[in-house]
Order: structure tokens, then sequence, then C-alpha cells
């Protein structure tokens, strides 16, 4: 696996994890990715793609989830990391993660949306979910989620792009 190869897998494990948690996605990681890429690109060390492409990749994925932060329905920490995967993979990765993350979002919030039916729909189900939710140790555990996202709600989208960019890599190595 190349050094950009890594560097991928550790940002989309850091992105998935803090997505998850906080909802948040760090500036600093995706700058610090971002000088280690352009570090790489310039001492043409294991850069599986050119600085042309990489360019490239940053603007596109910059330009293709801009629409979606500007009209609210995206956080910025979405558009950064979408393009910061452009920068590290180049554009010829950015459309099946885009793909492989929106149909995985989708679902979530399909599921969101049609949790309340279904739980209405099965009183045992919303009896039994109930129970497993007021057991102390998940009490806390929610309760220390909430604090952690600080109000923060929504599909978990840079976690889906960091699972895409996870798979599309080890894809990758498996095959190279």
């Amino acid at each position: 696996m190349t050094a950009v190869g890594l560097l991928a897998l550790l940002l989309g494990l850091q992105v998935t994890i803090s997505d998850l948690a906080a909802r948040r996605v760090s500036n600093g990681v995706l700058a610090v990715t971002l000088a280690l890429v352009l570090f790489l690109q310039l001492s043409h060390n294991a850069a599986p793609v050119g600085l042309a492409s990489c360019l490239a990749g940053g603007v596109l994925g910059l330009l293709v989830l801009l629409p979606f932060h500007v009209i609210g329905w995206m956080g910025a920490g979405d558009v950064k990391l979408f393009a910061t995967i452009g920068f590290l993979l180049g554009t010829k990765a950015l459309l099946p993660i885009w793909v492989i993350a929106s149909l995985a979002a989708g679902v979530h919030a399909l599921l969101v949306v049609a949790w309340p039916l279904l739980s209405s729909s099965a009183p045992g189900m919303q009896r039994r979910v109930a129970g497993w939710g007021n057991t102390g140790w998940i009490r806390d555990w929610r309760m220390d989620l909430r604090s952690t996202r600080q109000g923060r709600r929504g599909i978990p989208y840079a976690a889906y792009l960091g699972l895409a960019m996870i798979g599309y890599v080890l894809q990758g190595a498996s095959h190279g």
C-alpha cells in the first residue's frame, strides 16, 4: 500500500469516528492531510496520481458539494472533506466514493423517516427498544453523545464518505 493509501485509510477512520460521535470534521486533520499529500506530490514519493489530477480532484470535490452546503442540505465539513478526498485520491475516486456515500446516507435518511412509523405499528418492538434505552449505561452513553454533539443533528454524511473512501482504497489495494 502506498503512503497516500495509508493516509486515506487513516483519514477515513478518523473522520468516521469523529462524525459519528460529534457530527464534526476537524479542519486541522484536513489541513494536515492536504499538507502531507502536497509534500508527497512535490517529493514524488508514492503518489499514485499526478499533481494535476489531485488539484483537479480537490477543485471538483469542492464545486460538486458546495451547492448543497449553500442551500443548507449539508455541512461545510462534508464539503471540505470531499474536496480533500479529491485532492488525496484524484478525480477518478470522486464518483464511486460519492455514489456509495450518498446511497448509504439515503438509506440512513429513509430509516430515520420510517422509524416512527415502524415503531408505532409494532408496540412490542417499541416497548423492547424503550427498555433498552432506559438501562443505566445506555442512558449515560446517550447523554454523553448528546453532550459531545452539542445539539448538532443530521445524517453523518462525512462518516459515509470516510467509509466509502476506506472501501475504495482497500478495493484498489486488493487489486494492486
